[in-house]
């Protein structure tokens, strides 16, 4: 079978969202592997969050390759984040306007190859730097034989390192003793596989592969552009979705979907995305017959901005002066004001951070409605909420870093003020979801 020769900088930027939603449909399994250095259990979550990290910085302009590689340096988390960013420096350094063929590729790893070995002080032999090293030099070796491809390339420096993957445990005691592979080096051959993938990829892929049927990711991104035309389309793809609005021209959106590649897409071309997360939402039953499901879900709110966010998520929103008509399989959010219910499943959620919370794990396909219900009153009950002492930025970051103390990934600001989403998740490393709702005092949850 013939392969293209190269790969244009829209193939780059295929390959690298393709890989997004590999690292992401994998993660939990990378993580597993975790147990070198720190059997933390995070390795698959950093190498998912800095390849987001990379693909988000695409929408900024400029050379795909360059783009690639600083978002993945800005965002790396762990050593394996560092040796992704790395990998994807060595192809910028290498590639002439983005253009990928099999000299290059090989020149790249080679490339990726001096960069860790720089960056890192005392290399370990059984980790992803094995891995990447036996890639190089089967990449270097294929590129020198005649009649060498891209492909063919690509293809032995896969074999290279599935093969050292499997070697790391003889190498390092600690892999041995759990028996496992080195969790870095695995995501690393997934962002190889990724790459071929794309080579060989059919007409018209998007980049993402869907995941199994029975599989969500939720996707989670912030959104400058048209929102109207975003929700409109990409609707159809998914539940779960809320779009929240911090501006008229701005939005945090939230959808759960078994089409990310298409939302994803979508969404790069109808306006700007930052802050892109991915996350492998566990499988639930299917309904035993074709029936519409019509639970709903209800909460008592004021008229205003909460009340409009709380609708934005799908909750039907009534005045804490009425009675709330829910029925025994419908849901009501327990928002902390009060209002008469005579029946339904209660989630209860004292912060508007908890109340979102429960909401982004809504399953409105899912019959089992206890455990829909166990899952939102977990998520609501896992949000960490505190209050600024001041309604200033610098106490809104202080009050973040003092929640964040205790562990947490994902921050929620609700604040009349005009924050900067981008510039707090810098300054906390960590994943921000900032929105503006006038004349509240500012609430800060993290989960």
């Amino acid at each position: 079978m013939s392969y293209p020769s190269t790969l244009d900088s829209h193939g780059m930027r295929n390959w690298a969202t393709r890989a997004v939603g590999e690292l992401a449909h994998r993660r939990d399994e990378i993580n597993a592997l975790n147990v070198f250095p720190v059997p933390d259990s995070d390795t698959g979550s950093n190498m998912a969050h800095t390849m987001e990290a990379a693909v988000a910085e695409l929408d900024n302009g400029g050379d795909v390759a360059d783009s690639l590689a600083l978002g993945a340096v800005r965002g790396a988390r762990g050593n394996s984040g560092m040796v992704l960013s790395q990998v994807l420096r060595g192809v910028a350094e290498s590639t002439v306007d983005s253009v990928i063929d099999g000299d290059v590729f090989a020149r790249s790893l080679q490339q990726a190859v001096e960069l860790v070995d720089r960056a890192i002080a005392e290399p370990v032999e059984g980790t992803v730097i094995t891995v990447l090293k036996a890639a190089a030099e089967s990449a270097e070796d294929a590129a020198a034989q005649s009649g060498a491809t891209l492909h063919s390339i690509v293809s032995a420096a896969i074999t290279a390192a599935e093969t050292a993957l499997e070697r790391t445990p003889s190498q390092l005691p600690a892999l041995r003793e759990a028996g496992v592979v080195d969790a870095g080096g695995a995501g690393l051959v997934i962002l190889l596989e990724s790459l071929l993938a794309e080579v060989e990829g059919s007409t018209g892929n998007t980049g993402i592969p869907e995941p199994e049927p029975e599989t969500e990711l939720e996707v989670v991104f912030y959104f400058e552009g048209d929102i109207d035309t975003l929700q409109t389309a990409i609707a159809p793809m998914g539940d779960s979705l809320i779009v929240a609005r911090a501006t008229e021209g701005s939005a945090n959106v939230h959808i759960h979907s078994r089409q990310a590649g298409q939302v994803i897409e979508t969404a790069f071309g109808t306006g700007k995305v930052s802050n892109l997360h991915l996350e492998v939402l566990p499988p639930h039953a299917e309904p035993a017959s074709e029936d519409p499901i019509s639970r709903r879900v209800f909460a008592a709110a004021p008229a205003g901005p909460i009340s409009d966010l709380l609708a934005s998520a799908g909750v039907s929103v009534v005045s804490p002066d009425d009675p709330i008509a829910a029925e025994d399989e419908d849901i009501v959010l327990a928002t902390g004001v009060s209002s008469q219910t005579a029946a339904g499943r209660v989630v209860p959620a004292q912060s508007l951070a908890a109340a979102l919370a429960a909401i982004s794990v809504y399953e409105p396909d899912n019959p089992d409605t206890g455990a829909v219900v166990a899952a939102m009153r977990d998520a609501a009950k896992s949000m960490r909420v505190a209050y600024p002492s001041q309604e200033t930025p610098q106490s809104i970051i202080a009050t973040c870093r003092d929640l964040l103390a205790e562990g947490g990934e994902q921050v929620t600001v609700l604040s009349a003020l005009d924050l900067d989403q981008e510039d707090l998740a810098q300054q906390l490393r960590v994943d921000v979801m900032a929105l503006k709702v006038p004349d509240i005092a500012t609430e800060i949850g993290v989960e």
